[in-house]
């Protein structure tokens, strides 16, 4: 990770050697045509995503992997598919040395959107 904590997901894709940037760019790419209406910013030091005034999902680069978090409503509901990644109560590592798994990315996110629409809809009643 980075020393200094950045101000902007720009900033802190920067930060990042250039091979790592190509990554971390697609993956900002995929959630945010998943979620055009995600607002991004940086929080707890890393990019993050709101939607519908609540958390979405976060990402992270480290020197091996990509971490991903889509809390853990958005893990559970892809316990199958996330088997051959290591993987946390919220968290999962995606190698760089393998393909990030976009459509996974893309299917977690949509996930997390409708997620938030339900909660959002609840809170209104």
């Amino acid at each position: 990770m980075i020393a200094n904590k950045p101000n902007t997901i720009n900033e802190y894709i920067a930060s990042f050697p250039k091979s790592t940037q190509i990554v971390l760019n697609q993956v900002r790419s995929t959630i945010q045509k998943a979620a055009p209406k995600a607002e991004e910013k940086i929080s707890y030091g890393m990019p993050a995503y709101t939607f519908a005034g609540m958390h979405l999902v976060y990402f992270a680069g480290y020197k091996n992997h990509i971490g991903f978090y889509a809390l853990p409503s958005g893990h559970h509901a892809f316990t199958k598919e996330l088997s051959s990644y290591k993987v946390g109560k919220g968290s999962v590592q995606f190698p760089l040395d393998s393909p990030m798994p976009l459509g996974l990315i893309t299917k977690m996110v949509k996930f997390r959107v409708k997620e938030n629409m339900v909660k959002k809809a609840a809170k209104a009643k």
